[in-house]
């Protein structure tokens, strides 16, 4: 399945195709995701993509509201937000995976336009390498436990050993993340399910934690808290659709693996994280009563704690250490390998040149590594709180215009679109929805509307940007949306079965055969140009211009 994916950029067509040529970053980072490169089954696909949410911040995440706002204030909140993550996430797997785009191309037709996803893009970005940097941290705190290495030096470990891994993209990371999961499950696993065989009194003490105000009962604004910190994750999608866009094609024959693929590895996969940060409140309950609660958010005393319940004492810490960096290394190649997409997708866009993705793969690990080295696991739940004011805003404006604004409301154009020339710059639907919603919501969490207010931001962010969606979307009469309907080919854009059509044909630019999706007619040639060539035209030679308005 490994191919040599062809790069285009406004450097001379000689250098870009030798430059093609010895790249093997299987990533098509910018464009649509060919037919003939998706060879992988539905299983392998939903493996891949389920195998990148083994992270461990899941249990120090549950493991923090637990403590601060006692079990069953923690259980609701988990709840909550894993409902909102599935409902926000069903419809951008469904178009990742039936339409072979990732979720910046879904969002640049889906109410933002071709230069307003760019603000999305940087938030996804802030996201892979903050989660890159908090599972980093996990790992340190392993690698510490268990070798006696230095945090600062366990945080440049993680951080490097991830790199060849992520080079080579999608054909390497679905062998990692297929051949680990069964260790990861049973390591994750078996301990819980011993503990609660073997100590029945544990589950009594989980469901009695009154966390440390003592109140234990049940409390809206305890509840939208927690609910707020694990509404961080939504942007988890994202990296998921990174996988699905991978799909093969939906058809008569796949079709009940194909949907069971999508949606278990799709917003299916909060039903794993839901069940993560429960039991991170468990063992976090556990490790209080048997060591004491600083290290009860500490998923590597978390678990040496379960461990050292059912295992010899020589075994205790080599398999907490071994079920960490597992787990570190399956997430944090997705952390890097998402985050080098959308920081390339930003760069490129906006500066008409293609560096090729490696160079974001570093520039992402720099950041994750200047967090890790600044101590940012030791403030988590307050950055993951800020930060799911502005995800939570996004996903929900995206998930609102494909339900609402395209199913219901016939609004905004059924099939994704994406290419340059095809979009307006920026659609005002999606940019003044996430821009209204996270502004407000931002401020509510930093009590600039008053004490009382700010536990409801994250509902606040939620509430505004499917308000505002349809509101801006009927206001202007969808006429932000498509530039152009007509793309100057004549080749149908969709197969029989509604699959992007496999027809290749070659860009005049780069000189490379693409299939029809990735392609447009050239504004000054009788010829066709990809979506890439079209992304570094700096001139704007080949881009198409609008079409003039009907009344």
């Amino acid at each position: 399945m490994s191919t040599t994916e062809s790069r285009a950029t406004s450097t001379p067509p000689t250098a870009s195709k030798s430059r093609a040529t010895r790249e093997t970053l299987e990533d098509y980072t910018l464009r649509f995701a060919p037919r003939s490169y998706r060879r992988w089954t539905p299983a392998v696909v939903a493996t891949t993509a389920l195998g990148g949410i083994a992270y461990m911040a899941d249990f120090s995440i549950g493991a923090g509201i637990g403590l601060a706002h006692g079990t069953g204030n923690a259980l609701v909140a988990i709840a909550v937000a894993a409902v909102v993550i599935f409902a926000t996430g069903f419809p951008l797997a469904y178009y990742g995976a039936r339409y072979n785009l990732d979720l910046d191309l879904i969002t640049r037709g889906s109410g933002f336009g071709y230069y307003g996803s760019v603000l999305t893009s940087v938030i996804f970005a802030s996201f892979t390498f903050i989660f890159f940097a908090l599972e980093g941290s996990i790992m340190a705190q392993g690698l510490e436990l268990g070798l006696g290495l230095p945090l600062w030096l366990g945080y440049l470990v993680s951080t490097l050993m991830v790199i060849p891994l992520v080079i080579y993209g999608m054909s390497a990371l679905s062998k990692l993340q297929v051949w680990t999961t069964p260790i990861w499950l049973l390591l994750m696993v078996g301990p819980l399910v011993y503990l609660v065989a073997t100590d029945p009194g544990t589950v009594d003490r989980f469901l009695s934690y009154a966390g440390t105000d003592g109140k234990g009962g049940l409390d809206t604004a305890s509840v939208l808290l927690g609910a707020g910190v694990c509404l961080s994750l939504i942007a988890q999608i994202g990296e998921q659709i990174d996988y699905l866009r991978f799909m093969p094609p939906k058809t008569e024959a796949n079709r009940r693996t194909w949907w069971t693929a999508v949606v278990m590895a799709g917003p299916g996969w909060v039903v794993l994280g839901a069940l993560k940060q429960a039991i991170g409140v468990f063992l976090a309950v556990y490790v209080i009563a048997e060591v004491g609660p600083a290290a009860a958010p500490e998923p590597i005393r978390q678990f040496r704690g379960a461990f050292d319940a059912m295992l010899p004492s020589w075994l205790v810490v080599p398999l907490a250490v071994v079920l960490v960096v597992i787990s570190q290394i399956k997430i944090n190649v997705t952390n890097a390998y998402s985050g080098s997409l959308a920081w390339t997708n930003s760069f490129t866009r906006v500066t008409k040149h293609y560096p090729g993705r490696l160079v974001f793969v570093l520039v992402n690990l720099g950041f994750a590594l200047a967090l890790m080295e600044a101590d940012m696991f030791s403030f988590l739940n307050d950055i993951l709180g800020f930060y799911s004011n502005c995800a939570i805003a996004w996903i929900v404006t995206v998930a609102t215009d494909i339900g609402v604004n395209k199913y219901l409301l016939r609004i905004s154009p059924l099939r994704p679109e994406f290419r340059r020339g095809m979009l307006y710059a920026v659609n005002p639907v999606g940019v003044v929805a996430f821009t209204a919603a996270s502004g407000l919501s931002i401020a509510m969490y930093f009590h600039a509307l008053g004490d009382t207010l700010q536990p409801y931001s994250p509902v606040a962010a939620a509430v505004l940007a499917f308000v505002l969606t349809p509101l801006v979307a009927v206001v202007t009469r969808g006429r932000y949306y498509l530039r152009r309907t007509d793309d100057g080919l004549d080749e149908p854009m969709l197969d029989a079965d509604g699959n992007p059509s496999a027809a290749t044909l070659d860009c005049h630019v780069c000189h490379q055969p693409y299939e029809r999706p990735d392609l447009a007619a050239c504004a000054t040639h009788d010829a066709l140009v990809c979506s890439l060539c079209l992304s570094t035209d700096g001139v704007g030679d080949h881009v198409l211009p609008a079409q003039p308005r009907t009344a």
